[in-house]
């Protein structure tokens, strides 16, 4: 399976989605221009690991900041997240910064996902 890497910028998460080495982190800051377009190939190399995932899946979301579409498509690559087996979500933020705590914990209560918070 083909490892999705995308570099941040100021305006997009740095994204590495790695099967073989066990690496699925979205980091950084997300506010793309087009979010669904910027996001499309991230749901659909989830999409590709359903197929064959790992039997454990940490997935790891680091995020300073997101916008309002940001937000929706998290909430898309959650829920596409809940279909696969053994998916622990690990939700880091600052720990200064209750917004990220909150929408760690609002997403947590949409999916049926186990979430852990950490901070950092």
């Amino acid at each position: 399976m083909q490892i999705l890497h995308l570099e941040g910028t100021e305006d997009t998460p740095k994204i590495i989605l790695d099967k073989n080495n066990g690496i699925f982190e979205i980091s950084g800051r997300s506010l793309p221009e087009d979010s669904a377009e910027f996001y499309q190939p991230v749901l659909d190399w989830i999409d590709e690991y359903k197929e064959e995932p790992k039997n454990a899946t940490e997935f790891v979301f680091k995020l300073e900041y997101f916008n309002t579409a940001s937000s929706k498509l998290i909430l898309d690559i959650l829920s596409n997240l809940e279909d696969i087996e053994g998916v622990t979500i690990i939700w880091y933020y600052h720990e200064d910064d209750e917004d990220m705590q909150e929408a760690g914990e609002e997403f947590s209560e949409l999916v049926e996902l186990p979430f852990e918070f950490k901070t950092y």
